[in-house]
């Protein structure tokens, strides 16, 4: 079969110089205290760690690997826990910098690079301006939030300025994972709390919470996208709605929800609503599980990169898509979802 479309990577990281810089000073003065971003940026962004040169090359290192493995554009985000780990005035005073800086090196690699922007969570009516002025003035393509914000997530109604302006401005927010909340000891203890159990624990239960809170009843058009096949989720749409609440059998079901919701199913908000892909889990089997459960249009491909940067995950993922359906998987709904609407690849 002749490829007949181009490949883009949809969950790609990469770090600012400000921002490693303003990392660095929060764990050495001691403003940056939680034990799960210490772990972390001791493991992958302190100065002579692997991958923080890989996070910070955007051109000539980070190119000529796209290139190897056959992938033809990164959509990059700044990586977690982003912004959201800094007190409001960093984070806020940091976010227009950090998006500029991402358009300005799209601008120089049109062709290779689209961008997720960075917000500040701790002010939601700043975020939502910035949400705005990524849209409209950057022409970015949709939203990083690293899930929780100091231990709150998206479904706190204050935060959901951001959501209202997400779903105005049509931009997909990504829900990307970082070190489940601090109240939640036994993941640390046992080393769990990273990319092996913990990310998408954390991000599977922030995204069922925001579909309890009524947000996508509030915003019935706004798009979510989960990495990772989705935090576990397609795996559990049946369960979701058989146990729902119901009179018949209080005991076994979920407690009472106060939010009315408007769809049937909790899966119908899963389907309707979110996005996901496939960024460190290329397994051929899981991919065509997760897309009957999600449908074709709503999955999409990633590498996760640099974290995941194996070469031989791009045939290993092309055994789990039929023909019929990579154009889409690959390339189609990866343009729909952040507007990329011109030119890709070399």
């Amino acid at each position: 079969m002749t490829q007949d479309y181009k490949r883009i990577g949809t969950e790609e990281a990469f770090m600012t110089p400000l921002v490693v810089d303003l990392f660095k000073k929060g764990v050495e003065d001691g403003s940056i205290s939680d034990p799960g971003f210490v772990g972390m940026y001791k493991l992958l962004f302190a100065p002579d760690t692997v991958k923080l040169p890989l996070l910070l090359d955007l051109e000539e290192g980070r190119i000529p690997e796209m290139d190897a493995a056959g992938i033809d554009m990164h959509v990059l985000a700044q990586t977690a826990p982003g912004l959201q780990i800094f007190d409001k005035d960093t984070a806020v005073g940091a976010m227009p910098d950090v998006n500029d800086y991402l358009v300005d090196v799209i601008a120089r690699h049109p062709t290779r690079f689209a961008g997720l922007a960075s917000i500040a969570p701790q002010d939601p009516e700043a975020s939502a301006r910035e949400i705005e002025r990524a849209r409209t003035k950057l022409d970015l393509g949709g939203v990083m939030i690293n899930s929780h914000t100091h231990d709150e997530w998206l479904s706190d109604e204050k935060f959901w300025p951001i959501l209202e302006a997400a779903e105005a401005n049509d931009m997909p927010i990504y829900i990307h994972p970082q070190t489940p909340m601090t109240g939640l000891k036994a993941f640390t203890d046992y080393g769990i709390d990273l990319a092996f159990y913990g990310f998408a624990v954390e991000v599977s239960t922030h995204m069922l919470t925001i579909i309890l809170s009524g947000a996508l009843d509030r915003f019935p058009k706004l798009k979510f996208v989960l990495g990772h096949l989705g935090e576990g989720l397609p795996y559990w749409l049946y369960r979701f709605d058989y146990m729902q609440y119901s009179t018949d059998r209080p005991n076994l079901k979920m407690r009472p929800n106060p939010v009315k919701r408007e769809l049937p199913n909790i899966s119908d908000y899963i389907r309707r609503n979110i996005w996901i892909t496939t960024s460190g889990m290329p397994a051929p089997e899981p991919i065509k599980f997760a897309t009957k459960q999600m449908g074709e249009d709503h999955i999409l491909y990633a590498m996760d990169y640099p974290y995941e940067m194996d070469r031989e995950e791009v045939p290993m993922t092309e055994e789990g898509v039929p023909d019929a359906q990579k154009k889409k998987f690959w390339e189609d709904n990866a343009r729909g979802l952040f507007h990329i609407d011109g030119p890709v690849g070399a």
